[in-house]
């Protein structure tokens, strides 16, 4: 690793402190360096250590921890979304992690409310009111991670939402924890008294301020103005001049504070309607002058998001290799584009949209003529086009430096002008490739550009550039923060905007809510001049798999260890600290963090790749572990790993053997000789053994075919695994619905050698892995007839497995098909079953494998064919078994599946299935059933049992586009 940055600053931590702490929220406060360090960091350019992290169970444990603030004089941050870009969820106080145990959804009146937590996701609260079919009104694009406690601290909005439908229209009540540790659900009938008996000052003094506010006309005429566009720059002054009651213009004030007025330990929102029928178009103009002189006409179209992307935003997604053919069919000058889309409740309706529509387009100066599609897989191409920004720049962006993106938002009228001034601005000091897009209908825009803050000259540059933007915004009648929050990067500049007047009730807003100044400070006001440039973060070169890593903290919801040890975004900022220290000569510092990150990032790692599902620049931090364990193994243990690998089948029967040997013998034996070997060899090395284990499968077996359709390659985890009590397996139950269906499989020679070599690449075996690529890869080729016929695997896992082997010999063997089990019963065998014995109901877990597979769509279907209904329960995600993982470090698989199983307990389910024998093994643990592959379970429901209930086919099943 090489680095060229400044260490981090830890400092040491007040013991009296960390005790009073520990005692307002026990076992909950953490203080080591690593952890510090790993919550310093979010999306922003800031860096902040905490002195200690606390994760709170409720709002009386913050009600606790504010009460220790104020006795210590320490300040108190909250941390929900974790992705803030502009420095809202840093600290060098004590920051209160609020995602992990405040996740609770509950959905109201059929969906016409939903009352969150402040931990829970947008995307998560979207799932929960699908069936409602209704939806929040904020649409973040960061809404896989961004939390309602973001949501309603930065008023977001979004790319549909506009005013009409952010965080600010649609709350309806809260509860709150006030910095006294005082608790007022706003909801409540007489919350308006509760306030006034709480906190007398407090309610006094807001009717003084609004009583201030709406007798200035110049202030009535400065906040009509800036809220009449998006505005989350200060504190929401509109609250005054919208309310009258004290208790609503606090609920409307604490929107949008940024943490630093109260705590939101609840909110409950007035949802909106899902509108299903959809179309969607790329219009293309010559140059920006076109582009926004059609938004009028535009808007009066009823287009629902109309997006705008500059010249280089086009150069810049032609380079992208899923763009295309509207888009690489020209050569970008000066051109700019609008990504439009309309949303409409029916099909009737969208076909009149469609042809009122398509008249207005025709009269616009299109540079090719447009055509808008409601085609899924046309749609996602386009909408790829727009939100593949992000990750094209900030992941090519020079190693080393930090990617900044900055919203405004100005009257669409001083849209064309402000965009061609910004980016003159970009050339003026030298930014090359920045990009604009954004919210054209909002005229709420979007810039994004790399900088590096470990150089003075490349400072100074930042700061002249900032003022040069600050005087075009202000100068246009704009807001300089339309949607990411005023921060720290912005909070110099409240004052510039709204003037002394109303700056003034802003200092007078926060001394009424926080008088010791103790929530959040540095944030939202501050009158240090060059406090936005004080903190910088800088990103030094660590490791080729994580360095376009922005620290966007997408990847967290998805990881099984989030609640454990750490998430892959702070897995990676760890490996730059470490550098930092190294660079630093901090040996003391140096060697904490590395003792740490053994457990917390390398040994609790699941490798499972979910990470990459959710990184807008496509990193999957399992590279990254998987090259730090091949570093740590010795000579001897990868000679062991390839014997094992010459030897698999001898090796996975011995390891059947044992499992069925330690069924049949005392548990508490069995326990107590593993866990002494475990203490002795290590946990990393020997499997901790439970009795819920299974005891072994059976052997492997070559398989001839006269005319074979297919080749099937039986994962040996099937072997090494015997399957769920009274389940036939699941390489049995494929070959039996093969036989049904009257499809002839062939099982090539020597399969019980064969492996996908997950087992050695996940624990950086590389010579056993490469051992057993050669070995398998030439034999499968030659049984389905070089690539001619298809190889079906029947573990999810393993069939990923192998696509990565063929992924790493270099199109050696061209047309070598391998395909799950899932997919190949629904594209195959599927409508040629009968089913004689449906299930009443179907809890389904899909993997991460299914999901990098794409194969979650046909496991539903498959679902569907055996049961009326299919749950797939509420927080699932990856169970970290991870092969041996779950048995090395059961509270590993503990961590990542209690929501889902406290979901699966709330009811009886007909049956349990899954697409992995391992995956199935750790929800067996997890929830106390027995789950199954679906395949075993499609098996088992038609099998012939005399009169058929269903009819002979079932229609072939529409596939996802």
């Amino acid at each position: 690793m090489h680095s060229s940055a400044r260490p981090s600053k830890v400092g040491s931590v007040d013991r009296g402190l960390l005790r009073a702490l520990e005692g307002a929220a026990p076992g909950a406060v953490r203080s080591r360096a690593s952890d510090r360090l790993a919550y310093a960091h979010d999306a922003s350019h800031y860096l902040l250590a905490p002195q200690a992290v606390v994760t709170p169970m409720g709002a009386g444990q913050v009600s606790a921890l504010l009460g220790v603030s104020a006795a210590h004089g320490v300040p108190l941050t909250f941390r929900s979304g974790g992705t803030s870009l502009s420095g809202q969820a840093s600290s060098d106080g004590v920051l209160v992690d609020t995602r992990r145990n405040f996740r609770e959804i509950e959905v109201l009146e059929d969906g016409a409310l939903v009352r969150v937590q402040p931990g829970a996701t947008v995307r998560q609260v979207n799932a929960r009111l699908a069936p409602y079919r209704r939806k929040l009104g904020p649409d973040p694009a960061s809404e896989s991670a961004c939390t309602i406690g973001g949501v309603v601290a930065n008023n977001s909005s979004g790319m549909a939402c506009g005013t009409e439908y952010n965080a600010y229209q649609t709350l309806q009540s809260t509860i709150l924890v006030l910095a006294s540790g005082a608790v007022i659900n706003t909801a409540l009938p007489d919350a308006d008294n509760r306030l006034r008996a709480l906190a007398p000052e407090l309610h006094e003094g807001l009717l003084r301020l609004r009583d201030r506010v709406r007798g200035n006309p110049e202030s009535l005429r400065t906040i009509a103005k800036l809220y009449s566009i998006k505005n989350t720059m200060g504190y929401g002054l509109n609250s005054f001049v919208d309310h009258e009651l004290p208790i609503d213009i606090l609920t409307h004030l604490v929107i949008g504070s940024e943490g630093t007025l109260a705590f939101v330990a609840e909110a409950t929102f007035r949802t909106v309607p899902v509108k299903t029928h959809l179309a969607t178009g790329l219009l293309l103009f010559d140059d920006l002058r076109d582009a926004t002189g059609s938004l009028t006409q535009l808007v009066a179209a009823g287009l629902a998001t109309i997006e705008l992307l500059d010249a280089t935003s086009l150069r810049v997604a032609q380079r992208d290799p899923q763009a295309g053919d509207l888009l690489t069919s020209i050569v970008v000058r000066n051109h700019a584009a609008l990504l439009v889309e309309y949303q409409e409740a029916s099909a009737d309706a969208l076909v009149d949209r469609l042809s009122a529509g398509q008249r207005m387009l025709d009269e616009l100066p299109l540079s090719v003529p447009a055509a808008l599609t409601g085609d899924a897989k046309s749609r996602a191409a386009l909408w790829h086009i727009r939100k593949g920004l992000y990750a094209t720049v900030a992941g090519n962006r020079p190693s080393g430096t930090t990617a900044l993106l900055e919203d405004i938002a100005v009257p669409v009228a001083s849209l064309l002008e402000t965009c061609a001034e910004l980016t003159r601005l970009f050339d003026r000091h030298g930014y090359e490739e920045s990009v604009i897009f954004g919210h054209a209908k909002d005229g709420n825009i979007h810039f994004l550009l790399n900088e590096r803050f470990d150089r003075a000259e490349h400072l100074d540059r930042y700061i002249a550039f900032t003022e040069d933007m600050v005087r075009l915004v202000l100068a246009q009648d704009g807001t300089l923060k339309a949607e990411h929050g005023t921060g720290r990067i912005m909070a110099p500049y409240v004052r510039r905007q709204y003037g002394d007047e109303l700056y003034g009730v802003m200092q007078e807003i926060k001394r009424l809510f926080d008088p010791r100044g103790l929530l959040n400070p540095g944030v939202l006001l501050n009158e240090d001049p060059r406090s936005h440039v004080s903190n910088l973060k800088t990103t030094p070169t660590v490791e080729k798999e994580v360095d376009r890593c922005v620290e966007c903290g997408y990847c967290e919801p998805v990881c099984p260890s989030k609640d454990l040890t750490l998430t892959p975004r702070q897995r990676i900022v760890l490996r730059r600290e470490i550098a930092n220290a190294e660079a630093a000569g901090d040996t003391a510092l140096l060697k904490q963090l590395e003792d740490d990150y053994q457990y917390d990032a390398v040994d609790t790692c699941a490798v499972d790749g979910m990470c990459q599902t959710a990184c807008p620049v496509l990193i999957d931090t399992g590279d990254l572990v998987r090259r730090l364990r091949t570093e740590q193994r010795t000579g001897l243990e990868q000679g062991a790993g390839k014997q094992a690998a010459l030897h698999w089948d001898a090796v996975s029967r011995v390891g059947a053997l044992a499992l069925t040997t330690a069924q049949k013998l005392p548990a508490p034996l069995v326990t107590a000789a593993a866990a002494a070997a475990r203490a002795v060899i290590g946990a990393e090395t020997v499997p901790l053994w439970e009795k819920d284990l299974p005891g072994g499968g059976t052997p492997r077996l070559a398989r001839a075919a006269e005319n074979p359709q297919a080749v099937f390659f039986p994962a040996c985890i099937g072997a090494m695994f015997g399957p769920a009590d009274g389940a036939p397996g699941v390489s049995s139950a494929l070959l039996k619905l093969c036989e049904r269906a009257g499809m002839d499989v062939t099982v090539p020679e020597g399969i019980g050698s064969m492996c996908c070599g997950t087992p050695w690449k996940s624990k950086g075996l590389t010579d056993g892995y490469r051992e057993m690529k050669d070995h398998v890869l030439p034999i499968i080729w030659e049984a389905s007839d070089q690539g001619r016929l298809p190889v079906v695997c029947d573990a999810a896992s393993c069939t990923e497995g192998l696509a990565r082997m063929i992924g790493d010999v270099d199109d050696r063997y061209p047309g070598l098909r391998i395909i799950d089990a899932v997919t190949f019963v629904d594209d195959h065998i599927l409508p040629l079953l009968s089913v004689d014995s449906r299930l009443d109901s179907l809890a389904l877990h899909p993997t991460c494998s299914s999901t990098h597979l794409g194969t979650n769509e046909a496991l539903q279907r498959i679902g569907s064919a055996v049961a009326d209904e299919v749950i797939v329960p509420d927080g699932w995600g990856c169970c970290g078994f991870a092969g041996d993982r779950g048995m090395l470090h059961p509270e590993l698989t503990a961590s990542a599946t209690w929501r889902e199983a406290a979901a699966v307990a709330e009811r009886d389910f007909s049956a349990y299935a899954s697409t992995n024998r391992t995956c199935e093994m750790g929800m067996t643990r997890a929830t106390g059933h027995s789950y199954q592959h679906v395949l075993e379970v499609l098996e088992q429901v038609t099998r012939p049992q005399g009169p058929k209930t269903i009819p002979n086919r079932l229609p072939p099943l529409p596939k996802e586009s």
